[in-house]
């Protein structure tokens, strides 16, 4: 079953937003529970099966291809993803990447790299956002030797429409400023704003 297509694209159906609620709830205890594993285990790593379940459970009997890479084009507003073709690399070379610096990188630095270079890539059909927000709570949450506290978790935090237009504007910051290895410069915006929102999270308790 694929609800968008018995829908016919209609994401405001409302048997569609409540198995997207429903999935969300899912989401989420999926998401704790890869995050105390992968600390029970002692491998604190970004893996490309851990990115792929986090989509999957996010958009799971809603589109096709859930927890795939798409095998297709896709159109995000003005931002023009990478072609189908190269995901695959891509995503290669992301985790590899992170998981290079996982040790010379702070954990929000970390987070809100994992989280820019998602959205980028953008290597899902569908749920990519939910996808990066939950990626980089996973690095993040690793790094830091644990699940955090917190009523409202920064994935949620980081869609609330009062963060949407910072939020929105720190990714393309970040698109739009050539990488020299100055990680500070690179991801001020998105880092700065992360900051803030795991404060909030943390006065949520």
């Amino acid at each position: 079953m694929i609800l968008f297509e018995l829908v016919r694209g209609n994401e405001d159906h409302p048997a569609y937003r409540a198995l997207e609620v429903a999935n969300g709830g899912r989401h989420y205890d999926f998401l704790q529970s890869v995050v105390e594993t992968a600390v029970a285990v002692e491998k604190p790593f970004l893996w490309q099966t851990v990115i792929k379940a986090i989509n999957y459970h996010a958009i799971a009997c809603l589109h096709p291809y859930a927890g795939e890479y798409r095998p297709c084009a896709v159109t995000v507003g003005d931002h023009d993803p990478p072609d189908h073709y190269r995901v695959d690399a891509l995503m290669d070379d992301f985790v590899n990447e992170v998981n290079r610096y996982w040790n010379d990188w702070d954990e929000v630095s970390l987070a809100a790299y994992v989280l820019w270079r998602l959205n980028w890539i953008h290597p899902f059909i569908n749920g990519n956002g939910r996808t990066a927000r939950a990626a980089c709570y996973f690095a993040l949450c690793v790094k830091l030797g644990g699940w955090l506290p917190g009523t409202i978790i920064l994935p949620e935090l980081l869609r609330r429409s009062e963060n949407r237009d910072r939020y929105v504007q720190a990714l393309r910051h970040a698109d739009t400023t050539e990488w020299n290895g100055d990680m500070h410069n690179f991801l001020y915006p998105m880092t700065r704003l992360l900051f803030e929102l795991l404060h909030e999270q943390q006065s949520s308790i």
